[in-house]
């Protein structure tokens, strides 16, 4: 991973972002949706504290990490909805696991105390990667939505933090 660097998200990665988005979504196995947002809308989705991309040796940006909101109520400020995207080309590098790890050590700085995430049973890779940075299983969702015109269910994972009483 030496080639790799992490760093904060910005405005001027948004084609590479949304372009790995997309090629997580096309491959079927990451969400219900089918297409990326603009870049207004994910701008305006997620929490720009947390936000981060993998760049290559070269500049490239290779997967990125961005965490949202599960609640506007204030009881749930210390809850929030990550999403990980790792660029096909450069997947079973560590570049997740490396994502995953940097965005728990921004949130638990910032006070957060859960990062939930869904994943669909079939995804295994991320379903690992999951359990390797310490997220639990809490719960199953069946049938909960359909996708690409079957009916899907979603694992709910949670990771509470050991640091934030």
């Amino acid at each position: 991973m030496a080639d790799v660097t992490l760093r904060s998200m910005r405005a001027d990665d948004a084609d590479r972002v949304l372009a790995i988005y997309q090629a997580g979504l096309d491959a079927g196995d990451a969400s219900f949706e089918a297409t990326a947002p603009t870049w207004a809308a994910f701008d305006a989705g997620r929490s720009p504290g947390h936000r981060l991309v993998a760049v290559d040796g070269d500049g490239l940006v290779i997967g990125w990490i961005a965490v949202a909101p599960t609640s506007a109520r204030a009881v749930y400020a210390g809850v929030v909805e990550h999403s990980v995207y790792v660029d096909p080309a450069a997947r079973r590098r560590g570049v997740a696991r490396l994502l995953l790890d940097a965005l728990i050590a921004s949130t638990e700085a910032a006070g957060v105390w859960t990062i939930q995430s869904g994943v669909f049973p079939e995804n295994a890779a991320s379903l690992a990667l999951h359990r390797r940075a310490g997220f639990r299983v809490v719960g199953r969702r069946e049938r909960v939505g359909r996708h690409h015109g079957r009916w899907r269910d979603v694992v709910l994972l949670e990771r509470r933090s050991p640091v934030i009483d």
